[in-house]
């Protein structure tokens, strides 16, 4: 038995014990925490001697035998899931397409990793022929899989909306043809919207995700419109109608935070105060020298504020189920398998980034890297030893994540991430990886709490 098996922590007013391997996690006394630093290496006496002071020896025997009881019932302490033989997708099926709709966006947002919506290139719109040859495309090479996930974007997929309509219906009539049925899902800077396309989009997409940063101060420093002004008064009204003619399908708003809104939960209760339930907001990721790029400088008040916010979601759950944070949102039955918790997004194997040209790339982050273009439409995926190497980025070929314990909730972390952070797909982000570590943390005190 090793100490890298187990994890345990104290958030929330909870002791708290996660069996790596198996997934379990325990609500525990606070005997039972003291004692699991020493129980591996040391003897029940000598347990009983060192905290002889603390302690009186039946409690401590209780305590011992307890955690005995959850190791001879494979729910502490168990094996390593030893898959790292393990041939991901073999059969190469893709159940996942990014379209991007519109190389161009009417916002210039100054952390947009997509250069203001032309990834690096011209500025330019897909064509209706080739969004049907990748939905065909996708549909012919998903094998038995019916469940497809589709996701237009861009730049802003709104400056092409025609095609998006014409694409939904598109999706609709081959269903009958390949036994499939699309998911769509579309993300968007708000800006365009109108009440025709609310109800278009209400009625067709299964997800939407609506971009907006926060606090009106912090999403007009950040999302300004192309005359530099403020788009936060722009957008609100429309995405306040949106949700309100959705009903009970999903959506998101998502924000991201900077160094220039540490305070981000601010942000998020901005999101909830103007009746938002489902929000989400994401760390920046950019070149260090950017002067708004999250630093190590950084990480201590950026994990503080979780801890923070984690209280406070604590206590609005308790009053309003109907609220979610993205990020405290964690699955602990056991679900999806153990390969797909291996592996995580799929990206450039099971997911795939479609350019308005019909350019393939392994996601939506590495579109404009020629180095990471996998093939087109027209010719399938002909870099068959990037696919490979997206393959193997896997918790069990990536170092760091061999002894972590939060490996088959993070899955190895972004690729995309960890390319731009290190030039190397099997290092993970440092920066991302802390920030998850302490993400699931706080989510599962959350559920402890509820």
């Amino acid at each position: 038995m090793s100490k890298a098996q187990i994890y345990k922590f104290y958030l929330n007013n909870k002791y708290i014990v996660l069996d790596v391997n198996s997934g379990a996690v325990h609500i525990i006394d606070k005997i039972v925490y003291d004692i699991l630093d020493y129980y591996v290496e040391e003897s029940l006496d000598k347990i009983i001697s060192r905290f002889s002071g603390i302690y009186d020896k039946n409690t401590i025997k209780e305590a011992y035998e307890e955690i005995n009881i959850l190791v001879d019932e494979d729910m502490l302490y168990t094996d390593e899931n030893d898959l790292s033989d393990i041939v991901y997708n073999k059969e190469n099926i893709i159940k996942a397409m990014c379209l991007h709709i519109a190389h161009d966006c009417n916002l210039k947002c100054s952390y947009c990793f997509a250069s203001q919506g032309n990834f690096k290139g011209e500025r330019t719109h897909m064509s209706l022929e080739t969004g049907k040859k990748a939905l065909e495309f996708l549909a012919k090479n998903s094998g038995n899989r019916r469940n497809l996930e589709v996701d237009f974007f861009g730049g802003e997929p709104l400056m092409n909306f025609q095609v998006v309509k014409d694409l939904v219906s598109y999706g609709r009539d081959i269903e009958k043809t390949y036994n499939k049925n699309f998911r769509f899902t579309i993300t968007t800077n708000g800006v365009l919207l109108d009440d025709d396309k609310i109800d278009f989009i209400n009625e067709n997409m299964d997800n939407v995700v609506l971009s907006l940063d926060g606090r009106k101060e912090i999403n007009d420093a950040m999302r300004k419109t192309i005359n530099d002004g403020g788009s936060y008064d722009v957008i609100l009204p429309k995405f306040k109608a949106m949700v309100d003619k959705r009903g009970d399908k999903d959506y998101y708003i998502r924000g991201t935070f900077t160094n220039h809104n540490i305070d981000f939960s601010n942000d998020i209760m901005d999101f909830y105060n103007q009746g938002f339930k489902k929000v989400s907001i994401e760390p920046v990721v950019t070149s260090e020298e950017m002067e708004y790029a999250l630093r190590n400088e950084h990480l201590e008040d950026v994990l503080k504020e979780y801890e923070k916010f984690s209280k406070e979601y604590i206590d609005i759950k308790k009053k309003d189920k109907d609220f979610y944070f993205f990020h405290f949102m964690i699955d602990l039955k056991q679900g999806p398998c153990i390969i797909k918790r291996s592996v995580g997004c799929g990206a450039g194997s099971e997911y795939l980034a479609v350019t308005p040209d019909g350019e393939l790339y392994p996601c939506h982050q590495f579109v404009g890297e020629t180095e990471f273009m996998l093939g087109t439409l027209d010719t399938g995926i002909k870099n068959e030893e990037l696919r490979e190497k997206f393959k193997m980025a896997n918790i069990y070929n990536k170092e760091v994540c061999k002894e972590c314990w939060a490996r088959y909730f993070c899955s190895g972390g972004c690729h995309a991430n960890a390319y731009f952070a290190h030039n190397d797909l099997m290092k993970p982000y440092d920066l991302g990886c802390e920030m998850e570590k302490k993400r699931i943390e706080c989510s599962i005190s959350i559920l402890a709490n509820l």
